[in-house]
């Protein structure tokens, strides 16, 4: 793959909205669209730090959509585990060490 090509893909990569969490990830990381044309940015300072809040509000969202995704996938996983000898958290329990490789 060419440089060019890694550009191109990582471009279209930072172009698409993420599904959990319904943002851009340039946009996460820069606060902004990753313009196609006009690539200059003009931003007057008395508006800097409500952008920078907009920025850390967009964090706050994008984590918890990740949380709330991930505690989602652990419960559909878990759904098809299930302890088949009724171990429980502190058993004491004998292992084989055939395949338990140790200096």
């Amino acid at each position: 793959m060419t440089l060019c090509q890694l550009s191109a893909a990582e471009f279209q990569y930072n172009d698409k909205k993420h599904v959990v969490i319904d943002y851009i990830p340039f946009e996460l990381n820069f606060g902004r669209h990753p313009w196609k044309e006009n690539l200059t940015v003009k931003m007057e300072l008395p508006k800097l730090e409500s952008f920078l809040q907009e920025l850390q509000e967009s964090w706050e969202v994008a984590k918890k959509s990740m949380e709330i995704e991930k505690e989602a996938m652990k419960k559909q996983f878990d759904k098809k585990r299930r302890n088949q000898k009724g171990l429980k958290v502190r058993y004491n329990v004998w292992l084989k060490t055939k395949n338990i490789n140790s200096n």
